[in-house]
């Protein structure tokens, strides 16, 4: 049960009776929707044509979208392009504002052609909206790049590497000799290094040991003085050096040799595999997440991964190119279709004839006698057959079920006067 209704109707009862809708009110409302109806029908007649408001304003709609979606694509473009520099950034954003004025000309323009009444003017008309069109398809082709360029470069940095990981794999027997090679280099070096070193160091021990002999003597002072002098064989110094060289020159080739069989040990046959692998993959992911590979491979009847770069540019160029122009001449044709011409009066003229009002009673004199003449016409078929003779029946005269006017006893036997209807 609704608890609602006692209460409303309460307030019904005390509110009173309601009051009845003014009839001169709505008289002259309806009134004033006729007049304004016959105002508008009336310049639509004059004017020759008629115009669609709610379809200008869809067209204008859509051209509000795509200049609002150009001009905030050229805002991104020149954010990741200017590169920190706000002068470039600026720069980069003087041409999209003019285009998207030029764009803003498209649906007037669209309008004129229709309602132009001169050839010339709707040639002028429909160059500008080729022209205008023209831009609006550089910006909407820009657009359409931008949404596969994220994609496309994900899938060209995979292919990158997976070519890197194939190389890598077709060198890694060449590479792994230049390795096997230099250890070994590496390795004999070594040897003849430990070898002369040994050799140096045989020698050194071989030689005598230094001879040492006391020596007397007075000093400038008187006094006198002794000390203990050695002497070493010669071959000693020489024989230290070379033994001294050899110790570096073997601790730098132990350090190249260690680096070298570390690199040697990184060149795994096995290894490269498995990057080419990996790297196939993550090409294949990137391929998948890509709709510019997957239809052109749908196009081409072949795998998303074996397309080449020529079919997907071949292919970008219908994704972006037809939906440009699509989108540069949608709101021109809304436009164009917004507007429906009429004949005016003008139009309907008979060729511009002109007739004298002085020469109407002529003219209706000679209707009058062709009609007295040939009556047919204006008989009904049974008195045509009745009337053979050729008797006149009055054009005044009553319809059936009409009284006759006051005065009228009888159908005038005559027709009226030439000027009499005029």
């Amino acid at each position: 049960m609704d608890v609602t209704r006692p209460m409303i109707s309460i307030k019904s009862i005390f509110a009173g009776p309601q009051t009845p809708p003014n009839r001169d009110r709505k008289r002259e409302q309806r009134e004033w929707r006729l007049e304004s109806d016959r105002w508008r029908h009336q310049r639509h007649v004059d004017r020759g044509y008629r115009v669609k408001w709610g379809y200008v304003a869809i067209a204008y709609l859509v051209e509000f979208m795509v200049i609002g979606a150009s001009l905030w694509g050229a805002w991104l473009f020149a954010g990741v392009y200017s590169d920190g520099d706000w002068h470039a950034f600026y720069f980069m954003l003087l041409a999209p504002m003019v285009y998207a004025a030029v764009e803003l000309c498209r649906v007037p323009l669209g309008i004129l052609a229709r309602t132009q009444r001169s050839y010339f003017v709707r040639a002028l008309a429909v160059l500008g909206i080729i022209f205008a069109a023209g831009v609006t398809t550089k910006s909407v082709s820009q657009l359409g790049e931008m949404m596969f360029h994220p994609r496309l470069m994900e899938a060209a940095k995979a292919k990158t590497a997976l070519k890197d990981a194939q190389a890598d794999r077709a060198t890694i027997g060449d590479r792994i000799k230049a390795a096997d090679e230099r250890v070994a280099q590496y390795t004999a070096e070594l040897d003849q290094i430990e070898k002369r070193s040994a050799d140096n160091a045989q020698q050194l021990a071989g030689l005598p040991a230094q001879r040492c002999e006391r020596v007397f003597g007075t000093n400038s002072k008187g006094r006198k003085y002794q000390n203990l002098k050695c002497l070493a064989d010669p071959r000693v110094a020489a024989l230290s050096a070379q033994v001294s060289k050899a110790s570096a020159d073997r601790a730098a080739l132990i350090k190249n040799l260690e680096e070298a069989r570390k690199a040697r040990t990184e060149l795994d046959p096995g290894a490269a595999d498995r990057r080419v692998a990996d790297a196939e993959q993550g090409y294949r992911n990137a391929v998948n997440r890509s709709q510019l590979h997957s239809f052109t491979a749908m196009v081409y009847g072949v795998d998303p991964i074996d397309v080449t770069e020529s079919q997907v540019h071949a292919f970008l160029r219908i994704f972006v190119f037809v939906p440009a122009i699509c989108a540069a001449f949608a709101s021109t044709i809304l436009a164009l279709c917004a507007v429906s011409t009429r004949r005016t009066f003008m139009d309907e003229d008979d060729l511009g004839a002109a007739v004298n009002p002085e020469a109407a009673p002529y003219m209706l004199d000679a209707i009058a006698d062709a009609l007295r003449s040939h009556p047919e016409p204006i008989l009904p078929r049974a008195a045509n057959a009745a009337n053979a003779s050729g008797a006149v029946i009055p054009m005044n005269r009553p319809v059936q079920g009409q009284q006759a006017l006051p005065g009228q006893t009888a159908p005038s036997p005559t027709l009226p006067a030439a000027g009499a209807g005029a």
